[in-house]
């Protein structure tokens, strides 16, 4: 309950911070990190989600050189959220886009690629559907990484999120070509690269 309380009070000071100053002239992208903390996510080969995720959150902010792009990360550092939380923050703070950076996993070692999954809330729709479509599109460019659809989900933050949003699965961790992509450097860095393209 302590490490709970801690932890929403940190965020909520980030937040306030953030609101404090946020940029008028800027769009403002939050980047979710997927899972964090107890959570691994995805766990094989040595490999966790929440690590990947987390690299690749951390590479989006390092690489962004747009003036007119402000990344914010929802989980910057490997702590335990629930997925109240990360919605509360989104909600508070406003953004123009969420981001949520996932990984995949299927018994099917075959399986691969780069889908994403959106709302069906038709408010957000069509930016989060035409962002999903970029974002994908650009992911997969370079030919590392095939390209796989882009579906309606309920997922909770997808439900909740007042805002566009788009929730990217970045490869499979159960997959060879994937994961050797998806958990080497240069491989992180190419697809913060190309996210950050699609922002633009």
């Amino acid at each position: 309950m302590k490490t709970k309380i801690k932890i929403l009070a940190v965020l909520s000071i980030a937040v306030l911070g953030f609101m404090a100053f946020k940029p008028l002239d800027k769009k403002v992208v939050l980047i979710d990190a997927g899972h964090g903390g107890y959570d691994v996510g995805k766990d094989l080969y040595g490999f966790e989600e929440k690590a990947i995720t987390e690299a690749i959150a951390r590479k989006i902010k390092e690489q962004n050189n747009n003036e007119n792009v402000e990344i914010v990360l929802i989980r910057d550092g490997d702590m335990s959220m629930n997925l109240t939380d990360r919605v509360t923050i989104i909600n508070k703070l406003k953004p123009d886009l969420v981001l949520s950076i996932h990984i995949n996993a299927n018994s099917n070692m075959k399986a691969n690629g780069v889908g994403a999954y959106i709302s069906s809330n038709k408010t957000f729709y069509d930016e989060s559907k035409k962002m999903a479509e970029i974002a994908v599109d650009k992911i997969t460019s370079t030919g590392k990484l095939s390209k796989r659809q882009i579906n309606e989900a309920p997922f909770h933050i997808l439900k909740y999120a007042n805002c566009s949003m788009v929730h990217l699965e970045i490869g499979f961790l159960s997959n060879e070509n994937d994961r050797n992509y998806i958990t080497s450097e240069d491989g992180q860095n190419e697809i913060a690269s190309k996210i950050l393209e699609s922002l633009n």
